[in-house]
């Protein structure tokens, strides 16, 4: 029963995994654009962000119903409510969590003659949740199966998993030439909790038999992995979460590995093109595993053909538990992250001339004022890829203030229009990215929202 309350108070104590961070992505005059594309074109000389406000970020989605559809007060039965979401979505409906902060970040410019390579660093915390529609098992956990005879009810719909962790980065950036930019970053994870059920199979359908009475098949192939929440279940263990945490964030959790990878061409002077490849990677769970499996076949013949243990006799029950039981393994076992890809090309314009450099105002495009591009974003999940594609436009309004506005199209909106703020004073930067601002009328009828903000102090090479 801890351990039951304990994954549900896990899934919920984030209020906030679409990832896209569509407005960040190549939004140069921020330095955690560096985090979306190691190759990025950063030219300032080095960088320290301020420790737990130099990027904080939520996302959250859900592709198939909004809270509104749910929650609204317009006098209809939330039971109404609830079926007519049932109904509405599909199996590959999806919501999606995703929160980050960073502990510490920061960057510094190689010494050199030429000064044409970086090095950034820093920890992060992150929690992810994605899970899938489990929409037959929806229904028959509303009507059952009486009226379903025939029906098929898909056991692997129950796709979901859920994972806080603490990443490590180091990267490396250089300049090759005028025209082309490469950058890489190792990192290390080390994950605090995870639950995931992505493998499932199986099946439960009921059908009249020759015998005049009805046969009724179960055959399951469930399992639920957990690791870092095994001795919460233990009746000796004198649990101090804060305690756990502490220790599994720095490097006391199970560990993987993983790799970012990015580059910035420039084909013409005011024509760019960039792709980034993040996180491709894994863990290996190793410790406070504890896997629970629901496998085996039942068949049922007789004259009930409701699904409930409760209208069925308790011998049948029995023979239930005997041919699908619930047994747990103790076996490690590796997740993948989610890998996420993006590419964009960009026309800039507006060519400026260049003014005596203050070397206090961190001023990275020099040459243009204005640009208009887009990009793609592809990252992977248990099932089909996520997918957004976004044009946006990124104007220098100051010296100190740059702007970027953001349309992106997903499965979650059509209509999602972002705006994203950058600001120098002396060598303070702030900026503060949202998507979905329509949305903010009532977010409620949302169907994705995000937010990011952070506080860094950059330097501009005072040789420049």
């Amino acid at each position: 029963m801890k351990k039951t309350l304990l994954i549900f108070v896990l899934f919920l104590t984030v209020d906030s995994f679409s990832q896209n961070k569509q407005i960040l992505y190549n939004f140069t005059s921020v330095p955690q654009s560096l985090l979306t594309n190691p190759g990025s074109d950063v030219k300032y000389n080095w960088y320290f962000g301020v420790p737990l406000l130099s990027g904080i970020s939520t996302n959250v989605g859900s592709s198939g119903f909004s809270a509104y559809d749910l929650f609204a007060d317009n006098g209809v039965d939330f039971n109404v409510k609830l079926r007519n979401v049932v109904f509405s979505t599909t199996r590959n409906d999806r919501i999606a969590l995703n929160e980050q902060i960073e502990l510490f970040n920061g960057g510094f410019k190689i010494a050199g003659e030429k000064g044409d390579s970086y090095i950034s660093f820093g920890m992060y915390q992150e929690f992810d949740f994605m899970s899938y529609f489990p929409k037959d098992i929806a229904i028959l956990a509303l009507d059952g199966n009486r009226d379903y005879l025939g029906k098929v009810f898909n056991l692997g719909d129950l796709n979901l998993k859920a994972e806080m962790l603490s990443v490590f980065h180091l990267g490396f950036h250089k300049k090759v030439n005028e025209k082309l930019i490469l950058g890489a970053r190792g990192k290390i994870y080390s994950s605090i909790y995870n639950v995931n059920s992505t493998n499932n199979s199986g099946y439960i359908y009921t059908i009249p038999s020759s015998q005049g009475v009805y046969e009724q098949v179960i055959y399951s192939d469930l399992q639920l992995n957990t690791s870092g929440i095994a001795n919460y279940d233990n009746q000796d263990y004198d649990p101090n979460v804060i305690k756990d945490i502490t220790k599994r964030t720095f490097l006391g959790g199970n560990l993987g590995l993983g790799f970012d990878a990015g580059i910035t061409y420039y084909p013409k002077k005011n024509i760019q093109l960039t792709a980034s490849v993040i996180d491709l990677g894994f863990i290996k769970h190793t410790k406070e595993v504890e896997s629970l499996t629901f496998k085996g076949t039942y068949r049922y013949e007789g004259v009930i053909p409701n699904f409930s243990f409760g209208n069925t006799a308790e011998d049948n029950y029995e023979e239930f538990k005997d041919a699908v039981p619930l047994d747990t393994l103790y076996t490690d076992y590796t997740t993948l992250r989610p890998t996420k890809f993006n590419t964009s090309i960009q026309f800039s314009f507006e060519e400026e001339v260049s003014e005596d450099c203050n070397c206090l105002n961190y001023d990275p495009e020099t040459i243009y004022k204005s640009a208009i591009g887009a990009q793609l974003f592809v990252m992977s999940t248990p099932r089909t890829p996520l997918v957004a594609f976004t044009t946006y436009y990124r104007r220098k309004i100051f010296n100190s203030l740059q702007m970027k506005g953001t349309y992106t199209i997903d499965s979650y909106s059509y209509k999602n229009i972002g705006l994203g703020l950058s600001s120098m004073i002396g060598p303070v930067n702030f900026y503060v990215l949202a998507d979905n601002l329509l949305e903010y009328r009532d977010i409620t009828k949302a169907n994705s929202l995000s937010f990011q903000v952070g506080l860094n102090v950059v330097f501009k090479d005072k040789k420049k």
